[in-house]
């Protein structure tokens, strides 16, 4: 994948973002992940390690080697686990598509939120299938922008979410990718194929997930793609202004937001 087709950017912001999502996530998509010790794991676009510090407090007797595209992203999540003391994963500059590892040298992989941002994400799968031993299991988490929704909503505030999956998709990926997890596992070879959803739900009795999910993590990721969405002509400034201060209404006392992450397990 290359760097410019991250639709949310390398920015400090969204590294701030990336973080504030994984941790206010972190027991709803990670509390079932779990690695045998002395196991071999691949996390396959680890970003700025964000979920990577789940993954090995997780299962601290396993081996983690996390690879992902970005040197930049990759000098962060260093940083993050050293100040974590992790000592049981190995970061590593690679490329999915051309992974620099023997066939069959994993136990177990793992991805999230990556097959999102490609163009082919079942070749994508295919060539992680590769590097996982014959009995292992890969674990794919993604969600989808188009199982959001919100009260109070206006049309404007779908409009802006209606933004950031048409800047994505003419980037060459797909926010409605968690819908599609079963088959395109199935699709890349994978069998016992599972999907569980994990929804997301908001309102004010919940302040942590208003500021940790509904503002830091969806709104803000809505908010970064203001400038492409604005120059593509893809709404006013006045209704773009509108929606995202209509997103934010949904936080309010009176206010909900629900969206759908997806977790998918198959076997090799």
């Amino acid at each position: 994948m290359a760097n410019n087709a991250y639709v949310h950017g390398y920015s400090e912001r969204e590294a701030s973002r990336l973080s504030d999502q994984a941790n206010t996530l972190s027991d709803l998509l990670h509390h079932d992940t779990v690695y045998a010790p002395g196991s071999q794991v691949l996390e396959a676009g680890c970003g700025v390690g964000s979920q990577t510090r789940f993954l090995v407090e997780n299962s601290p007797e396993a081996h983690f080697t996390s690879v992902d595209i970005s040197a930049e992203s990759l000098e962060k999540a260093r940083e993050r686990l050293a100040r974590q003391g992790a000592t049981n994963v190995t970061f590593q500059q690679g490329d999915i598509f051309n992974l620099d590892f023997a066939d069959e040298q994993f136990d177990y992989v793992f991805v999230c939120f990556l097959l999102e941002h490609l163009p082919n994400p079942v070749e994508a799968l295919a060539c992680l299938s590769r590097v996982l031993k014959k009995g292992g299991t890969i674990t794919a988490i993604e969600g989808d922008h188009g199982s959001f929704y919100c009260h109070p909503e206006s049309a404007e505030a779908r409009q802006t979410v209606d933004c950031l999956i048409r800047s994505q998709a003419e980037l060459g990926g797909n926010s409605l990718i968690g819908r599609e997890l079963y088959p395109l596992l199935c699709k890349a070879g994978y069998r016992d194929v599972h999907v569980s959803p994990r929804m997301v739900y908001v309102d004010s009795s919940k302040p942590d997930w208003v500021e940790g999910f509904s503002k830091l993590t969806f709104i803000a990721m809505v908010e970064g793609v203001r400038e492409q969405a604005l120059a593509a002509g893809m709404m006013s400034e006045e209704a773009w202004d509108k929606g995202i201060g209509d997103l934010y209404a949904a936080t309010a006392e009176d206010g909900t937001f629900c969206y759908t992450f997806f977790k998918g397990v198959g076997v090799k």
